[in-house]
């Protein structure tokens, strides 16, 4: 039987030079579970490496978590990469390390913390996640869909790092799984600015870097189960499987 499921797909850890050294696996599944989330996609920029943990602090709280990551394309575009087995985002996260020059700079950036799913410490990447892989957007998109992941064009409604800002428009050759809105557009605003990509799925995401932010934007999406698989009809409006936007202002 098909049921609505609450979904934030857009969720970043202490990992992230830009995330709150609070964003650890623990605090974000104390916030997941308190606002009754379904699914949840930790998607750091341009890494994977906190995945693990918070799929395991997860375990015990009927939440599934998806692997991700938030690439940076050289165009300076930010695209969701979302799969289904930890395997496909560590091939996924070894293709932009491999594309990803710099070394992160602390004192400027902020710590890039590992972390286990005891909150505590494993490590640090000193990789410049904050920066841009020399893969273009069409690479990246190639690429998730090469391993089976969904592609999701991040904060469209936003001016900087989203492919409308950078680019003003969507390739006709990049076939994104899903068009991303942030809470700060409505959906009635979308509509009117993103018309002539009217056919696209649009989702919401709250984009959480603070653990008061998870939640904050969320879409909802009619399914038989909470699964990778049956989120990819929803954003495909196969079999019945559909999403719905969902603004919630905890201001």
């Amino acid at each position: 039987m098909l049921q609505w499921f609450k979904a934030d797909l857009h969720v970043h850890t202490c990992l992230s030079p830009c995330g709150d050294l609070k964003m650890s696996p623990r605090n974000i599944m104390a916030k997941v579970f308190e606002n009754k989330m379904d699914i949840i996609a930790i998607t750091d920029h341009n890494s994977a490496d906190n995945v693990r943990a918070v799929m395991k602090s997860a375990q015990d709280k009927k939440v599934v978590v998806l692997p991700g990551m938030e690439v940076c394309t050289n165009e300076e575009v930010h695209i969701l990469a979302i799969f289904e087995t930890l395997a496909s985002a560590d091939e996924m996260q070894s293709l932009v390390y491999d594309h990803l020059k710099g070394e992160n700079d602390p004192d400027v950036f902020g710590m890039q913390i590992i972390a286990n799913e005891f909150d505590e410490v494993e490590g640090f990447q000193n990789k410049l996640l904050i920066g841009a892989t020399d893969l273009t957007a069409e690479q990246v998109v190639n690429a998730i869909h090469r391993l089976n992941g969904l592609a999701i064009a991040s904060h469209i409604d936003r001016e900087s790092f989203s492919i409308i800002g950078q680019l003003g428009f969507i390739p006709e050759s990049l076939r994104f799984d899903a068009l991303e809105i942030s809470s700060n557009t409505s959906d009635e605003e979308a509509e009117k600015r993103f018309c002539e990509y009217k056919h696209s799925t649009f989702i919401r995401n709250s984009d959480a870097h603070k653990a008061d932010d998870i939640g904050k934007g969320i879409s909802e999406y009619l399914l038989e189960d909470a699964s990778f698989r049956e989120l990819k009809k929803a954003l495909w409006n196969e079999d019945g499987r559909m999403a719905r936007t969902k603004h919630e202002d905890r201001n």
